[in-house]
């Protein structure tokens, strides 16, 4: 099987399979995502989906031709059962996440055998892209169906670029909190190199649920995980203008068009296109009609909804009381404002060709475009193009993602009959000089931004997101630089290696607590093996009293506070004045802020004051963060004392104390041939810093830095340690 260098994958194809008659068939769909997709100029493409037809009722040979007519495409089927669509499609993703991310939590149903199946059909997925992706292939994964699959890619097939596009919305943290799967959600996410969102507000509620629920903080829309950096960014989705302003001159479009003119030929038209789903506001949306009727007779027998209701999930319980609901409400308010010779809503539960719904939004005075929720609405931007020149008012909701596109629409909110009803009045009394201005205006900015900009937009990031991450992959230690480095530290007479400690020899815990610290026993070899043969100094921010107890008995040079504090021959010295003025200014600060803050505390030091705050919610210590450094920022001064976030911390200390000061006495002292200096956060960086040119800095972790090298864990300093003894 041939391997692709690009991998889109969805849950469903553009081209699904039917049984008719005991025959298969093979019918395409013409979504805006497989427009997107074909679109796109990469020949060595695959596109990975469900092909629609329940994987047990096909033989092995009717696989096998499905397989083969599929990849005359460029397709690659992925088998589902009846079973894993009920419980995946139609359970966790259709019963779970879309009425949550939709804010219809009431609707959400939360069931185990639900979650399963999810986790099983995106396991099937990364399986299925594993055997026809190249191994440093990119790969796009679109909407809500396939959440975990980024991670499931990314732990499969590490060198991939992925990007994942979301096309609902992403709810704000309040709602998403619900889940009782987010956090494995937010982390299946996470896999990805470059996260889309429809609008900026979306991506925002990601952030924000990173933020509060896995404690990660973003950069400038940006966030660092598991040694990556991820892009979040906006991305709005577009449609072929082209297409809707060339169709509407095809013959069948036109004949559709003609009908309809003659059907309605001094009735001004409202349309209402939707596929039937309580998200869309179609109650509301009958709601405010009908209030229109009642309060403006003058339009009565002058004005027809035409109201077309796309089936969906008609097996649903839900969905079948929503449509129930909506053909009693149409029923009444025929019943009440309509004559033998009018009605006012012509009702269609029924999906319409194309070139008629094309000649309904060319021959509409009004769209009424109302969804309670939803992630960006292509109804309202095919209304604006299929007008051409035609005058016309689009209607549409401030809960839907089009609405920043598109503000010269008459903006409403779908929960408000009597809005509802004000901006109908409005769109059927404008001027036509002015529909057009509305119109052109629209039809501008959505001519310029296609869906085939978007999608090109969205990988021409991803590609340089892959470009940024190659560069930050070339400071990961190789097994060839390691070799090398041993073999100069072997060869050196005097080396000198200075360590920092918690983050670099240690992983950090949940309190700074000197017994939860302490280095193990194998640790303590390690480390006494390595001063056998090289002057040794473990330089910390921690109190000397904590060094003292854990390194007792040793030679090692020890450094406590950043620096502020060195013990070179068995006592303490040291090396800055006095910084009692600063701390009495600022420790009230401190403690003003630790006791309004469950979960932080205070570490006092000689030349340093540090807030913990690890066990704090995240979303908490953010705000607190942000209020104690500007209330210090106010306080000291700012030439002699520094304020640093570090992990999990916010620490003062005196500016002239730093690490790389150490490095630099302990060069001039000892006169090394060799040096090699390894931390793990900003107060390491000053070290990195002074280090001589052939020196060796190395960061635990990843990030900007100035060392020259970068390993990924804990777990691979000490490695790289054992492999100089």
């Amino acid at each position: 099987m041939s391997s692709h260098t690009l991998v889109v994958v969805s849950n469903r194809l553009p081209i699904s399979v039917r049984r008719v008659d005991g025959e298969l068939v093979f019918e395409s769909s013409s979504g805006g995502l497989a427009t997107a997709m074909s679109s796109l100029t990469d020949e060595d493409r695959v596109w990975v989906g469900w092909p629609g037809i329940p994987a047990e009722t096909l033989t092995a040979s009717e696989k096998s031709l499905i397989a083969k007519e599929f990849a005359k495409h460029g397709y690659y089927p992925v088998h589902l059962t009846t079973e894993q669509v009920e419980l995946f499609y139609e359970g966790y993703a259709n019963d779970t996440l879309w009425p949550l991310f939709h804010y219809f939590q009431a609707h959400a149903k939360h069931k185990r055998e639900y979650w399963r199946a999810y986790q099983v059909v995106n396991q099937r997925f990364a399986d299925a892209v594993a055997r026809v992706a190249r191994s440093d292939a990119t790969v796009w994964v679109h909407d809500y169906h396939l959440l975990l699959l980024p991670a499931m890619l990314r732990k499969k097939m590490p060198q991939l670029s992925i990007g994942f596009f979301l096309h609902v919305p992403f709810p704000s943290f309040e709602i998403f909190r619900l889940l009782p799967e987010r956090d494995e959600i937010l982390r299946g996410l996470l896999g990805a190199d470059l996260l889309g969102f429809h609008v900026y507000d979306y991506a925002r509620h990601f952030l924000s649920s990173c933020l509060r629920l896995l404690g990660m903080q973003n950069h400038h829309g940006s966030l660092e995980y598991a040694g990556r950096r991820v892009r979040v960014d906006a991305y709005p989705i577009g449609i072929d203008f082209k297409k809707f302003t060339e169709s509407i001159r095809q013959p069948d479009a036109q004949e559709a068009l003609e009908a309809l003119n003659e059907a309605y030929e001094d009735q001004k038209v409202i349309i209402s296109i939707d596929r039937l789903d309580y998200s869309k506001g179609i109650e509301q949306r009958l709601e405010g009609f009908s209030s229109f009727l009642e309060n403006n007779p003058k339009y009565l027998g002058n004005v027809r909804l035409v109201m077309v209701a796309v089936p969906s999930r008609t097996e649903v319980e839900t969905y079948q009381d929503l449509r129930d609901h909506i053909e009693l409400m149409v029923s009444r308010i025929n019943g009440t404002f309509g004559t033998t010779e009018w009605a006012p809503i012509s009702y269609q539960f029924q999906n319409l060709p194309f070139a008629e719904v094309l000649a309904l939004y060319n021959r509409a005075d009004v769209a009424l475009v109302t969804p309670l929720r939803d992630g960006m609405n292509l109804v309202a931007k095919e209304f604006v193009a299929a007008k051409c020149k035609q005058p016309g008012v689009l209607i549409l909701s401030e809960m839907a993602g089009a609405i920043d596109e598109l503000p010269e629409a008459l903006s409403i909110n779908p929960n408000d009959a009597k809005s509802i009803e004000k901006a109908l009045v409005k769109a059927l009394s404008m001027s036509k000089l002015e529909q057009r201005k509305r119109l052109e205006a629209m039809q501008k900015r959505i001519a310029e931004y296609t869906v085939s900009e978007w999608s090109a937009d969205f990988l021409d990031d991803l590609h340089e997101i892959r470009e940024e991450s190659a560069s930050t992959q070339r400071k990961l230690l190789t097994i060839d630089q390691i070799d090398t480095i041993r073999k100069r530290f072997t060869s050196a007479k005097k080396p000198l290696v200075v360590l920092d400690y918690d983050g670099t020899l240690q992983t950090f815990k949940s309190s700074p607590s000197t017994a939860l610290a302490r280095p193990s026993v194998d640790l303590m070899r390690l480390l006494k093996t390595l001063r056998k043969h090289a002057n040794l100094a473990i330089v910390s921010g921690r109190k000397q009293s904590s060094l003292d107890t854990w390194f007792r008995g040793t030679d090692f040079i020890l450094v406590a506070e950043h620096g502020a504090w060195i013990k070179t021959d068995g006592a303490w010295k040291n090396t800055v004045g006095s910084f009692e003025a600063a701390k009495a200014l600022a420790l009230p600060l401190f403690q003003k802020y630790s006791s309004r803050t469950p979960g932080s505390l205070i570490e006092e030091k000689d030349y340093a004051l540090v807030w913990h705050y690890r066990m704090v919610p995240p979303d908490l210590a953010y705000v607190r963060l942000s209020n104690l450094k500007h209330e210090l920022e106010s306080e000291l001064n700012e030439d002699e004392v520094g304020i640093h976030s570090g992990n999990k911390i916010l620490e003062i200390k005196p500016k002239h104390v730093h690490k790389g000061r150490v490095l630099r006495d302990l060069i001039r002292e000892l006169a090394p041939d060799f040096v090699l200096a390894a931390g793990d956060d900003y107060t390491d960086e000053d070290m990195f810093e002074e280090l001589p040119r052939d020196g060796v800095g190395i960061k635990v972790g990843f990030g900007e830095t100035k060392a020259r090298y970068q390993v990924a864990s804990v777990e691979q300093m000490i490695a790289l340690l054992r492999s100089l003894c």
